[in-house]
């Protein structure tokens, strides 16, 4: 047989046992659970698997990857076995865009979980200016056409007269985060609707015309793409404390002794206010899995259980950063977990 050949009978067997494994016929070529997503909801996830992996004995280490949730979602909807993630968190609920790409790859039976709440955190060094913003503020420092004009505004007294003269510096997640589509629809489009009311309707009307005047950001250096690191953000605010930084609620938590929250409608970002949802930029947070890999995954199932026994308000995860979602919430999710429940794309966006 020659090179060519054997290479295409051993692409045929693999493929035959992704298909045996995705329909949950046998152990596939893989043995370890694989997920992707929210570089917010990765430390959860890790934190879930170290404990998996210690009340497991004898299974391998989840793979877990911070890839940002729209590019951890393209993976995910790729295609059902063991070369497609099992799990895919998410900092902000699927579209049904997505949903639609994961159905047509085969990939359309899929729970929802949801695992806790976060809030979009905005930060400044200890030694910062002492912000106290709005959405409007934001608004106006950060999109491309406030007001349907290019931006201008150059330090945030140009803003908003009462804000210091400092010059606009925010660094953020880019445009594949779920931290950056929770921004634009929890602050900017808030932000732009409260500063032109007009706007709300034309977001049903003519939804291109909406977001480039809501939605998009401006690229003239004022807003910087910080990347998924979110670690990055903190450092660059120790280095440049007149700047601010936009990230989970779990960094700001963390990170406490470098930065401090910035008050947004008066409202600082903490745990009560996210959780009592007073707090502008409160979000779910979720897992995406595909149920024809529960059977052929091992250990999927359990590291689902692992997950729900974690995310209670004195469980390990709180402790971690995550902010507990209701009682009602985490019950329904438990029994989605338990029942192997269906997501229902009717109600996807």
């Amino acid at each position: 047989m020659t090179r060519t050949a054997l290479i295409l009978a051993f692409s045929a067997l693999a493929l035959t046992a992704c298909e045996d494994q995705a329909n949950g016929s046998g152990a596939g070529s893989r043995d370890q659970i694989k997920a992707v997503g929210s570089s917010t909801v990765y430390p959860f996830t890790t934190l879930v698997a170290e404990q998996f992996i210690n009340n497991t004995p004898n299974t391998r280490t989840p793979v877990i990857e911070s890839t940002g949730t729209g590019a951890g979602m393209k993976l995910f909807c790729a295609g059902i076995g063991a070369a497609h993630p099992d799990i895919e968190a998410a900092s902000r609920r699927m579209k049904a865009s997505e949903y639609a790409t994961c159905k047509a790859n085969g990939a359309g039976d899929i729970l929802e979980i949801q695992v806790g709440l976060d809030g979009i955190a905005f930060a400044e060094a200890n030694n910062g200016p002492k912000f106290q913003l709005t959405p409007v503020d934001i608004f106006k420092a950060m999109a491309a056409s406030p007001m349907g004009a290019k931006n201008s505004a150059r330090t945030w007294r140009d803003v908003n007269p009462a804000l210091p003269a400092i010059p606009i510096q925010i660094y953020g997640p880019p445009a594949t985060s779920g931290t950056r589509d929770a921004l634009t629809e929890l602050i900017l489009n808030k932000g732009c609707e409260t500063a032109m009311p007009q706007m709300k309707p034309l977001k049903e009307t003519d939804k291109d015309g909406y977001d480039k005047i809501c939605s998009r950001v401006r690229e003239d250096g004022a807003y910087i793409d910080a990347g998924e690191n979110d670690n990055l953000i903190v450092q660059k605010l120790h280095s440049n404390p007149t700047a601010i930084g936009i990230f989970g609620y779990s960094y700001l938590e963390e990170n406490r002794n470098e930065v401090n929250g910035v008050p947004l409608n008066g409202v600082e970002p903490t745990y009560e206010t996210i959780a009592q949802n007073s707090y502008p930029g409160s979000r779910p947070l979720f897992l995406y899995v595909k149920k024809a890999h529960l059977n052929a995954i091992p250990g999927l199932r359990q590291f689902l259980i692992q997950y729900s026994k974690e995310w209670d308000p004195s469980g390990p995860l709180v402790k971690r950063g995550l902010i507990a979602s209701p009682p009602e919430v985490r019950a329904q999710s438990a029994s989605i977990i338990r029942n192997e429940t269906l997501l229902d794309p009717s109600k996807l966006h």
